[in-house]
Order: C-alpha cells, then sequence, then structure tokens
C-alpha cells in the first residue's frame, strides 16, 4: 500500500479533529462546513494518486488490475469532483471574507489564498489535459496536486 494512502488518512483525521474541537462545535459556522466539504472533495481526487502508486509498486497483478478497474470507474468524475471542490472553497473563501475581511498578516488567510490559487491552477491544468494531453502538463498537474496537498495541511494545523 502505498505511502499515500496513510498522509491522506493523517490529513482527513487532522480535519476532522479540527472541525470537532472547533469552539462552535455541534453548531458549525457555514464558513467550516463548507471548507470541509471542499476538501473532501479534494481528498477524494487526490486518493486517486495513492491507488497510483500503489499501482506502480505492488508485484500482484490481480491487485494492480483490481486497482486500475476500480480507478478506471472513478475517472469520469475527477474532473468533476475537482470543479465541486473549488466551488466549495469559493464558497468557503466568501464567507469568511464577508464575515472577517481580508488580511494579508493572517497566517491562516494567507495559507488558505495560497492553496485556492493552487487548486485554481490544478483544475485548469486537469481540464486541459482534457484538450491536450502531454506528459508535461501531467507532471505539473501531480506537482500541483502534491503543493496544494501540503499547503492543505498547513492551512488546516494554522
Amino acid at each position: 500500500m502505498s505511502y499515500w494512502f496513510f498522509l491522506n488518512f493523517i490529513l482527513l483525521i487532522l480535519a476532522i479533529y479540527k472541525v470537532v474541537t472547533h469552539f462552535s462545535f455541534p453548531e458549525l459556522h457555514v464558513h467550516i462546513i463548507l471548507g470541509f466539504i471542499g476538501f473532501m472533495f479534494f481528498l477524494f481526487n487526490w486518493t486517486r494518486n495513492a491507488v497510483f502508486s500503489t499501482i506502480r509498486n505492488i508485484p500482484d497483478r490481480r491487485k494492480k488490475i483490481m486497482l486500475a478497474t476500480m480507478s478506471k470507474k472513478v475517472m469520469p468524475f475527477h474532473r468533476w469532483t475537482g470543479m465541486l471542490a473549488l466551488l466549495f472553497i469559493f464558497m468557503h473563501a466568501w464567507v469568511i471574507i464577508y464575515r472577517y475581511g481580508f488580511s494579508v498578516q493572517n497566517e491562516k488567510m494567507l495559507s488558505g489564498l495560497l492553496a485556492m490559487i493552487t487548486l485554481m491552477l490544478l483544475v485548469a491544468t486537469g481540464w486541459m489535459r482534457l484538450i491536450k494531453p502531454t506528459g508535461r502538463l501531467r507532471r505539473l498537474h501531480l506537482r500541483l496536486g502534491m503543493l496544494l496537498f501540503l499547503l492543505l495541511v498547513l492551512h488546516i494545523i494554522l
């Protein structure tokens, strides 16, 4: 199994912990709910990276075929779940800015802004791969996903 599964699981647990320990729990503010939903859509898509990494690293051919078949069934939804993640994150950002204003000095807002820009680039490269798939675009898409993962870790921790 890929180490990405473990990292995804740890990030999921961390995000759930941050939501559950928020001062407004169980009556969460709308911006927390929107952000968490957007995060879940991203994590659903990012788990495909863990599946592909596992396919490359396991020797058992039957497991490779099973994982590839499962990933192939999810693929038609991949771009749309990315778009939904972006939509929910836009709504999350809008509510945050409406409610609290925008401040570059706030580390959480800055990390969120960088994560949102990265997500926009990630979604754009995903759609561009539909039009003209190249190896360079695939690598850029993957690296943007990794960068977004790291920015989300930072955003959730802050």
